[in-house]
């Protein structure tokens, strides 16, 4: 029996309250299933995964794109999903508070909002703005008390902003302003992540993590919920794209050898 979305917004609350999880992130609707088959408890959407199955650059797909995107995975899992909602698609927070309500209508359980603005040489939005658009995205979802765990980013030190104590007072401004999870992308140190979870401590704190670390070293720090961006979706890619530049450079094929077993695939989606 597939779980109501009111169902899936409880899971993926009661999954914030203790320990520490991975949630992976597909980029479409096979990708979901098969992370739910493999027994992940919740999924995260991904902006970049997503964008590169349509062809295009990280950050450059519409509203409409990522509504439909996230309607599909929801409806097609029977777990929570998160949405990678980027910057609300909108500067101003009454746009993104529209926005946002749209994408409560997806079906999601949760999604994050995001302090970059696009422009590389003006990286982060002004303080007061950025809280602004935080309490505009929790009015949204709290108009129809859907229950949508709201997540706050910090996008600093992936912008080349590596300031600690800037992305600390972002990030305890946000969960004043209503973010419920606190995210701050490209911290990578024990002393960059003990310090975020000290700082927003009792909310719990989303740690992307690329190919260093465990769930268990992870957990340890107090970090609750682990996020990988588009990692799948670049080894999906790695696979892709080295047996097509075997076709293309060699006239070979041996790199099908290495394919995952299709018959395996067809049992997983039955």
């Amino acid at each position: 029996m597939m779980l109501t979305t009111a169902d899936k917004r409880v899971a993926f609350r009661k999954l914030h309250e203790s320990g520490c999880f991975i949630i992976p992130n597909p980029f479409d609707v096979g990708s979901a299933k098969a992370l739910q088959h493999l027994g992940f408890k919740a999924l995260a959407s991904t902006s970049a995964g997503f964008a590169w199955t349509m062809g295009k650059p990280d950050n450059r797909v519409t509203v409409d794109d990522v509504c439909n995107h996230l309607t599909a995975i929801c409806s097609a899992v029977d777990i929570p999903v998160n949405a990678d909602f980027e910057d609300g698609f909108a500067h101003e927070p009454d746009k993104v508070g529209a926005n946002v309500a749209r994408a409560v209508k997806t079906g999601v359980a949760g999604l994050s909002i995001e302090d970059y603005t696009g422009d590389a040489a003006k990286p982060l939005f002004d303080r007061a703005l950025a809280v602004e658009r935080i309490k505009a995205a929790r009015k949204a979802i709290d108009a129809d008390s859907s229950g949508v765990l709201l997540t706050g980013r910090c996008e600093a030190f992936l912008r080349g902003v590596k300031d600690m104590n800037l992305v600390i007072d972002r990030l305890t401004a946000y969960a004043e302003a209503g973010a419920d999870c606190l995210y701050a992308p490209g911290i990578s140190t024990r002393e960059e992540i003990s310090a975020v979870v000290k700082a927003v401590h009792p909310r719990p704190v989303n740690l992307l993590v690329g190919a260093a670390g465990s769930l268990t070293e992870i957990g340890a720090l107090g970090v609750r919920r682990i996020s990988i961006g588009g990692s799948l979706a670049r080894m999906a890619w790695a696979g892709f794209m080295k047996a097509s530049k075997e076709m293309a450079e060699k006239g070979t094929f041996s790199e099908f050898a290495n394919g995952y077993p299709g018959g395996e695939l067809n049992k997983m989606f039955q």
